[in-house]
């Protein structure tokens, strides 16, 4: 199963695919908040390039496993954003996941400067391949690997 992930910021989304086998995730592109929320042009090509059969959102969870202050308002851009889309949207434990793009992105050698832009599709890879893992699991578990 092909999915797209998204890392929504007040600013920017970070965006995130899956290869058509729904195994492996990799970093896409960010885009302006404003540009994803509003369906435009620039997102819409990454829809049409990728061919998602579902949407995975971030959903900022507390260390304790809570909804954190902002995932009700990042639900419902996340729904609204499926529905204009006509994709279901997932939500995936986003905790955590911009410090380990940040460790992933220090590790390839690029500076704190030279990171800007590039964070928050590396971490929405990096929440998109925990969901991929996951489901991948539920599958094998159920004999369908």
């Amino acid at each position: 199963m092909r999915a797209l992930a998204l890392d929504i910021g007040e600013v920017r989304v970070g965006i995130a695919a899956s290869d058509a086998s729904g195994r492996i995730a990799f970093p896409v592109k960010v885009l302006p908040a404003a540009e994803v929320l509003g369906c435009a042009k620039t997102f819409r090509r990454i829809l049409e390039d990728h061919e998602p059969e579902v949407l995975v959102c971030g959903r900022p969870l507390t260390m304790a496993g809570e909804a954190g202050p902002q995932a009700a308002r990042l639900t419902e851009q996340a729904e609204r954003i499926g529905a204009a889309c006509g994709l279901p949207v997932e939500f995936a434990d986003e905790r955590l996941s911009s410090q380990e793009a940040k460790r992933i992105l220090r590790e390839e050698g690029l500076s704190e400067k030279s990171m800007r832009g590039k964070v928050d599709m590396v971490a929405a890879s990096v929440f998109l391949q925990a969901w991929l893992d996951a489901n991948s699991k539920e599958g094998t578990n159920d004999g369908e690997a």
